[in-house]
């Protein structure tokens, strides 16, 4: 690879807009306005408000700031902000005052309906090189197999897809053994990564490489009017990555970290776990930012993950996180860019025993705990009803005042 031509990714490279949250007492009120109980569609009622501030399709009123109003929200300013603006109005004329006091009315969002969901799904496959160490239940020539089953519509995925109306993608982020198939979108990186117990998963070149090309693929979807994109994975090994990535960005023992993947017996637990710990150990003077641990121990498939989630999230969009791998490839997103969080919607914890912390790091709730561990995005499909169920309350639920029901 020419490093010369290669850019590196800094702060500035993916530009991730705080989602504005201005509009959630709008929203809040008009949830709590529909024929129910407050709080009694539970989960879905936080899902709908996360919706409507990303999706939302918003009326715009003239308003000013009615400090009392906000007076006990997440939202009001901070005293240093209050500051700022009273200092910045200091020693301005009468006429200005003026102005400035007109300019306290402003257009604000309310978002009275959300758009309707229209899903991409996004299985990027990669191999990874400590799998030649016998710690998974299956050879990395089922990776190449299982993309071949994507490909030819025979997966879990495809069976979730087709009954959910979600285009699936499927990506060779970096396959050991190639597949010619006209539906397969080629941005491989490398034939698998390098065994991560001997030397560094990847180059810091690959690394960029496959951010970019990764929020690449999400602006495509984007462009094609997909305004959700879930995220899958394929990669005989990857939970191994996937734990230690965990290990690294969260500094717990690995033996906390580590499970039993697709489901390897205790001699291989035992082992996938020393590996793990000797790798890190290796590594130990490169684990400092996300960038560095994606190099030390990632995998092609996660690195590309993490650049479409924050291309995403770049375009305003949802994120809908699958399971274990995806969740280690969200929280590198997130600590590379922390707005990002707030357009991720978690959609699944899955059996692996480091999930529900990873989780609980990133300060989130699952929609669905059905005790999956096959990866693919079957967790995210999965989720798309609830999104949906969650529009067409938002949209369509009647009001206590316009079906005429007295208000609980």
């Amino acid at each position: 690879m020419n490093t010369a031509t290669q850019p590196m990714i800094t702060a500035e490279t993916f530009q991730v807009p705080e989602l504005d949250r201005t509009a959630l007492p709008y929203i809040q009120q008009r949830i709590d306005q529909k024929t129910k109980p407050p709080g009694a569609l539970g989960q879905l009622e936080t899902l709908a408000s996360q919706l409507a501030l990303i999706l939302g399709q918003s009326s715009f009123v003239k308003s000013s700031f009615v400090k009392s109003s906000f007076e006990q929200s997440s939202f009001e300013q901070s005293s240093d902000e209050q500051s700022s603006v009273e200092e910045s109005s200091q020693g301005t004329t009468s006429q200005n005052q003026s102005d400035h006091a007109s300019s306290v009315s402003t257009l604000t969002a309310q978002p009275d309906r959300i758009d309707s969901i229209k899903p991409g799904l996004l299985v990027f496959a990669g191999d990874h090189g400590i799998a030649e160490e016998g710690i998974s239940i299956a050879p990395s020539a089922v990776t190449q197999q299982m993309v071949v089953n994507f490909l030819n519509g025979g997966a879990a995925i495809n069976c979730f897809c087709r009954s959910f109306d979600i285009a699936l993608t499927v990506i060779d982020a970096g396959l050991l053994l190639p597949v010619q198939h006209p539906q397969l979108v080629k941005q491989s990186l490398g034939r698998g990564t390098h065994n991560f117990t001997r030397q560094a998963a990847m180059s810091m070149q690959q690394v960029v490489s496959g951010m970019l090309r990764g929020r690449d693929i999400a602006y495509r979807h984007i462009e094609q009017n997909n305004n959700v994109l879930a995220f899958g994975e394929m990669g005989i090994g990857n939970t191994s990555s996937a734990s230690a990535i965990m290990a690294a960005l969260l500094k717990l023992p690995v033996n906390q970290c580590v499970g039993r993947g697709t489901g390897i017996d205790d001699s291989a637990f035992i082992k996938k776990t020393q590996l793990i710990q000797q790798a890190l150990h290796l590594h130990r003077d490169q684990l400092e930012c996300p960038l560095d641990i994606l190099a030390s121990v990632g995998g092609f498939e996660i690195v590309q993950m993490v650049g479409a989630m924050l291309g995403t999230a770049e375009k305003q969009r949802v994120i809908l996180v699958d399971g274990f791998i995806a969740t280690a490839a969200a929280m590198l997103a997130v600590g590379i860019c922390p707005a990002a969080k707030a357009y991720m919607v978690f959609c699944h914890q899955s059996n692996e025993q480091g999930h529900q912390r990873m989780l609980q790091h990133l300060g989130a709730t699952s929609l669905l705990s059905l005790d999956l561990r096959l990866g693919e995005g079957t967790g995210a499909a999965l989720a798309i009803p609830l999104l949906r169920a969650a529009v067409a309350f938002y949209n369509d639920m009647a009001s206590f005042e316009s079906a005429g029901v007295e208000a609980v």
